[in-house]
Parts: structure tokens; sequence; C-alpha cells
């Protein structure tokens, strides 16, 4: 299998590189070039396209003769990054290559998600910090996910909870909507992200699904499981 992992060069990027190293695929890397270095521990057992992910020609030379592509959504400045990069992934992808993007929990797709007063508005609160300090621009990232819902590919989107640093716990527990019981603890160690995000390549259950997710061994992923 050939994948290409757009943003590879970045935490969850680079635990998405080993996890599909680990089962054999063949690997092209995307990210800017500035960050290459980032990469070199991966030095000839991957394949690196050096550019900006937005950039339709770096997105298509990388994705050429996928399999499958990971994408790290990320809402970089404020000249529509997030945005770009989605958009560049399903025009140039292979038509039967199954895409898998990552996001936040933020992002809803029927609107029957649930969230937390203190959530949504420190969602506000980064949201126009972000805008007026040109950092992110977290609306960059709800029109990404728009533009992957209106698509006719194989996509996932999959949507992660806070994360922090540590051993993988195995396999994240998932619902389809934020609010689920099973989520309440909002932890997730990124190496598990990174491993749901690889294992979805495969899983044809979760195409056109928006899983959202937490850590297995999280309270309230146990809760759930002895219920």
């Amino acid at each position: 299998m050939k994948v290409c992992i757009v943003g590879a060069s970045g935490k969850l990027g680079q635990y998405m590189v080993q996890h599909a190293l680990d089962r054999g695929y063949q690997v092209v890397g995307v990210c800017r070039a500035k960050s290459v270095d980032k990469l070199s521990h991966f030095k000839g057992r991957i394949t690196i396209v050096a550019g900006a992910t937005n950039d339709t020609r770096v997105i298509k030379q990388g994705v050429a003769e996928c399999d499958g592509v990971l994408c790290v959504l990320v809402p970089w400045g404020v000249d529509n990054y997030a945005a770009g990069t989605a958009q560049a992934v399903l025009d140039h992808a292979p038509p039967d290559a199954r895409l898998v993007f990552s996001c936040g929990w933020h992002i809803t797709r029927d609107g029957l998600d649930v969230y937390s007063w203190p959530f949504i508005w420190l969602l506000k609160v980064v949201g126009w910090l972000g805008r007026l300090a040109r950092i992110v621009d977290i609306d960059d990232q709800v029109e990404a996910a728009r533009r992957v819902f209106e698509s006719d590919s194989r996509w996932t989107i999959v949507r992660g909870s806070d994360l922090e640093e540590g051993k993988s716990q195995g396999l994240p527990a998932w619902s389809k909507h934020v609010g689920d019981p099973v989520l309440k603890s909002n932890i997730t160690r990124r190496v598990d992200f990174a491993l749901f995000m690889v294992e979805a390549l495969k899983n044809e259950n979760l195409v056109h699904q928006v899983p959202a997710i937490v850590g297995c061994k999280t309270p309230s992923a146990v809760s759930r499981v002895a219920d």
C-alpha cells in the first residue's frame, strides 16, 4: 500500500509515518521545506515532497498513485491554508484513494454534536485571538471540513480530543457525536490519534464518517466498556 502523509513533519504526522512504516506501507511525506529536517530519522525509508501543503503542484506530486492519503488539517495563518490543503487533496488524489483527514472536536457534520459552554467560549476566544494575531483561523478548518463533506471521495474526518504524549494505550474509542458520555475524559495519546488515522485507511465502516475519539484507557472509555 502506498500512502501519502500530508503534514508529515508535525508530531502527529511523524507518528503516522512510523505506524505506516510498521505496517510495511510505502510512505510519501509532504511538509514545508523548512521542516524537512524533522524527518531526518526516516531518511532512506520514505520519500519526501517539500513545499506548502496548500500548493496544488506539491500535493499533486505527493498523492500520485497513492492508495491512501492521511492529511493533517492545520489552519495556519489567515489565507485558507487548511481549506486549500483539503481542496488540493480532493482534486488530485486518485479517484479510488482512501482519504483520512484530522481535525478537532469543533467540526460538526449534522449539527447533533453537543458542546459544553466552556468549550464554546474557549473556541470563540482562541479563534478571535488567532485571527487577530494572524496565526490561526479556526473557521478555515471548518471550511476545509465542509469541502470534504461535499466530496464524493472515500473520506473520513477523525476528530481528536485534547492530546497528550506517552506510550500507546491502543486504538482509541470513538463516537459519532461529541457529547456522548464515552468522550467525557477528553484526552487521547497523540501516538494513538495517529494509530486511529492509519487504521482508518482500511476500515470501510468509517467511510463518510466523522468519528470523535478518546483514549481507550481513559475513565469514560473504560466505563463504557464496563457497561
